[in-house]
């Protein structure tokens, strides 16, 4: 299908775009439009496109204040899975990107464009969740930070405003080290959404020791709060009562990929096969 009509502006500042946004054209940000444009060919109507790829630093990696990692807004997901830092304190991120689609597409999707899109079967933002990451935001009422435990709202919807753009996520120092297993399931390799897939990872020296991630099983990506709970108490010998919480916690669909009680089911093995790997 053809793109409609649409106004194309590259930028070269932050506040070139939200002056941009500000007009009262009906307007989208694009940071790698992997997402964006393939909307655009089905549904989304969007008179102004607005490219943040030109944008001097905002595709820089970066070491925070507090001894994490910072990643731009136009950080590729490929560069992000090469760059030799996060390989070696967050696997779990590394893991998760490199199941987003193909290896070309990775060269121009963002890891901050596929947490935007808000999508519940995202495979970066179960990550970027179970890693305590906080999204960078600014717009027209100044900066403020969102945790991705609250980013999430729904299918395609965040707690980003329209005319806010959202220049990096933060990796804090905390969760960095973290052993971690992506059970994932679709129903082929590359080029397609998961099917159902759970992240678990354990270590670092966050408070909490475990977390378990659920993609593609309800409205939004999730962690099971009371699993995790349940193994900082209890350890390796709760996995199989966590696995079950895990799939109680779920609330999967039927759909062309699967339907609910598989989700379910998948869950439940999924966890617990994520979870012996990680505390082996």
């Amino acid at each position: 299908m053809l793109l409609p009509h649409f106004e194309y502006r590259a930028v070269r500042s932050i506040d070139e775009a939200l002056s941009l946004a500000s007009e009262g054209v009906s307007s989208r940000f694009m940071a790698g439009g992997t997402d964006l444009i393939a909307q655009m060919r089905i549904r989304l109507k969007v008179d102004r496109v607005i490219d943040l790829k030109g944008i001097p630093g905002l595709d820089a990696i970066v070491d925070s204040e507090d001894g994490g990692l910072l990643i731009g807004a136009t950080a590729t997901i490929a560069d992000v899975c090469r760059d030799a830092r996060v390989r070696e304190r967050y696997p779990a991120l590394v893991q998760c990107a490199s199941e987003v689609g193909a290896y070309a597409l990775r060269n121009r999707a963002t890891v901050v464009g596929n947490v935007c899109n808000g999508s519940p079967a995202a495979d970066t933002a179960v990550a970027l969740l179970c890693l305590d990451a906080v999204a960078e935001v600014v717009g027209p009422k100044g900066k403020r930070d969102i945790p991705l435990s609250e980013f999430f709202i729904g299918p395609g919807k965040t707690a980003r405003e329209m005319d806010e753009i959202v220049t990096g996520v933060r990796l804090p120092r905390e969760t960095a080290g973290m052993k971690a297993h992506y059970g994932r399931l679709s129903r082929r390799r590359g080029m397609d959404l998961a099917t159902v897939a759970v992240l678990c990872a354990h270590g670092g020296s966050a408070e909490s020791k475990y977390r378990v991630g659920l993609v593609a099983v309800a409205p939004r990506t999730l962690r099971v709060p009371e699993a995790e709970a349940l193994l900082d108490r209890e350890g390796k010998e709760a996995i199989d009562r966590a696995a079950i919480i895990a799939r109680d916690t779920c609330t999967p669909i039927s759909d062309a990929r699967g339907s609910a009680d598989y989700r379910r089911d998948m869950v439940h093995a999924l966890t617990a096969r994520g979870l012996k790997a990680v505390t082996a």
